[in-house]
């Protein structure tokens, strides 16, 4: 057995790997995919109208970033090469037109490219501009563009990277990433069958391999140090592991009484398109809701962003939403914010109801998100984005469901800023 195939054997079978823990087991994942993609379009509109700014905080790009880093594991830390540092002039993408727009113009042509070829001529472009501060760190952008031609890069996927294959690549440059890149790409094709076409899989990989989560076979014998290092990683994985098993519980009771209430209003109700298959319990979600969400006169990436939203309550027999709930852990607001948002853009002359459901101990940071300008713009067409905390929702279900009369009984536990 090579020691590649070998590596992935001992990847794979750790319940508690980047593998099994966020790349085949992470809804979030999925769903992560359209919700950026949509604040890349975002960030892209927002540099063309001259609407982005001088900073990264409170931009579009900020959201696209935290929608990212919300993933954690593999996007840990993904935000912090954006962030505006003054004194150093880095990324110099917010003071110096020229080169926002340069960057504006590159995230454009990668979202509309169509092959290998075109993203990396864009890549080398911007290369040639040598913009301060921007570097490859924008691949964990791209490869939510293109998940099978772009992997992820950041501080522990090239120390991976460099004990899998014995090599001395650096961070922050392009052309180590692009080295990186082509080893990547065809190692994967090798073992493609026992990991995926998705490039996060094999990053992943190099990810517990940079992070000491796993050991390349022949590694030579650790320090004290070392070991206590890595011991700490571990049971640091583990918490996170048992504390996102909890927040999936959670996410799932809250699915439920939503679908509950909704269904006991009168409204046909649909979960997430990859959520059918949940169980609250002993109660089904495919017994309470609609086998599909309805067909809507919106585009193909629309519609499927609208499907991955956790509940929607539909007038009976039509496709008109009359409320959409995205409930929210710990770190998924910024991609849950943005499918409403896309969902309240498409239907302007229906929606008028859009909800967060989050845990008891966020109000503060949801609130902080509902204040952003995209958010509070949409105020102009009647449509207002509440909260409710998940306390309230299990404290009232019953209730709701027997006395309520239709959606604005939701008023009634909500809040709005």
């Amino acid at each position: 057995m090579d020691t590649v195939h070998a590596l992935i054997q001992t990847y794979k079978a750790d319940p508690e790997s980047v593998y099994n823990t966020w790349f085949v087991s992470n809804e979030d994942r999925l769903k992560a995919f359209r919700a950026i993609r949509r604040g890349v379009l975002n960030v892209i509109q927002d540099i063309k109208s001259g609407t982005f700014g001088n900073d990264f905080k409170d931009s579009s790009l900020e959201v696209v970033l935290n929608s990212i880093t919300e993933q954690k594991q593999v996007f840990q830390g993904a935000a912090h090469p954006f962030y505006w540092k003054p004194k150093l002039r880095i990324p110099d993408i917010y003071e110096n037109e020229a080169n926002k727009q340069a960057f504006g113009q590159f995230l454009e042509s990668c979202l509309e490219a169509k092959n290998e070829e075109h993203i990396l001529r864009e890549i080398l472009k911007l290369n040639d501009k040598t913009i301060k501060g921007l570097g490859p760190a924008v691949a964990s952008i791209l490869y939510f563009l293109h998940p099978t031609l772009v992997p992820p890069f950041n501080t522990a996927i090239v120390n991976g990277f460099n004990a899998l294959f014995a090599d001395k690549q650096k961070l922050g440059s392009w052309e180590s990433y692009l080295r990186m890149r082509e080893v990547i790409i065809k190692t994967n094709e090798q073992y493609k069958r026992e990991l995926s076409n998705d490039l996060g899989a094999f990053s992943g990989l190099l990810f517990d391999l940079g992070a000491g989560k796993i050991l390349p076979h022949g590694t030579a014998a650790l320090s004290d140090e070392e070991r206590e290092k890595i011991a700490r990683s571990l049971k640091k994985r583990h918490a996170e592991v048992l504390s996102e098993h909890d927040e999936e519980n959670l996410h799932t009771e809250m699915q439920y009484h939503l679908l509950k209430i909704g269904k006991s209003l009168g409204y046909d109700v649909v979960c997430a398109a990859n959520d059918r298959s949940r169980a609250f319990g002993d109660h089904k979600f495919s017994f309470l809701c609609l086998p599909a969400l309805p067909q809507m006169s919106v585009d193909k990436d629309t519609f499927s962003t609208i499907s991955l939203i956790d509940v929607l309550w539909l007038e009976a027999g039509t496709n008109n939403v009359v409320c959409a709930f995205e409930v929210e852990k710990s770190t998924s607001i910024y991609s849950g914010i943005l499918r409403l948002t896309d969902l309240a853009i498409s239907q302007p002359d229906a929606l008028k109801t859009l909800f967060i459901v989050m845990p008891n101990d966020r109000e503060k940071d949801v609130v902080l998100q509902l204040c952003r300008p995209a958010v509070q713009a949409l105020k102009s067409s009647g449509v207002e984005m509440h909260y409710i905390a998940f306390g309230d929702l299990r404290e009232h279900c019953d209730a709701i469901c027997k006395f309520g009369k239709d959606h604005a009984v939701m008023q009634k536990i909500a809040k709005t800023i």
